[in-house]
């Protein structure tokens, strides 16, 4: 009996950040999920990013993408949330310190913010929630988050973002100190990711309607 390979899902990232693209097509290896970025991403009319929470914003960029193809795209919302700040700089992390900061400069930003600050007040979450859509139509949304504490200082040259000051107990560094392949086992993006794919390779899930 010749064994069934298992279907391909073809899945388009609505992001234009490549660190993002990177992760999700490692954390999809070896599963039958195929994760490329939207075509023409950057000329497709952007989605209006002002909403209050990850949710929200995930799923609206979900339907607005998916309108543009016939494939599934896939969308997220993540960020860095500090309670001691009121939970900034939560949806706001990728442009913290402006609407075009580096990501250096937003770390650079959050840590004046932290200063004199020890102990419990800098305990931290990252937060990632992913939905995926289908023109216009929402098939699954999903989320999950990692507990960490923000470092003094900036630590590693791995990963992107606030991985540098995120340092993670479990781990025993910060995000950007350990490889890639160990950061997926612990972080925000790749337990909602994991759901995420549960749904779209389960056998109840039709890729083609």
């Amino acid at each position: 009996m010749v064994a069934l390979q298992p279907r391909i899902v073809k899945i388009f990232l609505a992001s234009s950040n490549p660190g993002k693209l990177r992760e999700y097509r490692e954390l999809a290896a070896g599963t039958p999920l195929e994760i490329e970025q939207l075509p023409n991403f950057s000329q497709v009319r952007p989605f209006d990013e002002s909403a209050p929470t990850f949710a929200e914003i995930a799923a609206g960029k979900a339907l607005h993408y998916s309108r543009f193809t016939p494939e599934i795209v896939l969308a997220d919302d993540s960020g860095l949330a500090v309670p001691a700040l009121g939970g900034v700089p939560g949806v706001r992390s990728a442009r913290y310190a402006g609407p075009r900061a580096s990501d250096a400069e937003n770390v650079e930003k959050l840590l004046r913010e932290l200063e004199g600050k020890e102990d419990v007040d800098r305990r931290a979450r990252f937060v990632c929630v992913i939905a995926v859509a289908r023109q216009g139509r929402m098939l699954v949304v999903a989320s999950d988050f990692a507990e960490g504490v923000i470092a003094k200082n900036p630590s590693g040259a791995h990963g992107f973002g606030y991985d540098p000051v995120f340092f993670f107990p479990d781990a025993g560094h910060t995000f950007a100190e350990i490889s890639p392949d160990e950061k997926n086992r612990y972080s925000h993006r790749c337990k909602a990711f994991r759901k995420t794919a549960d749904f779209l390779i389960s056998p109840n899930f039709s890729a083609t309607k």
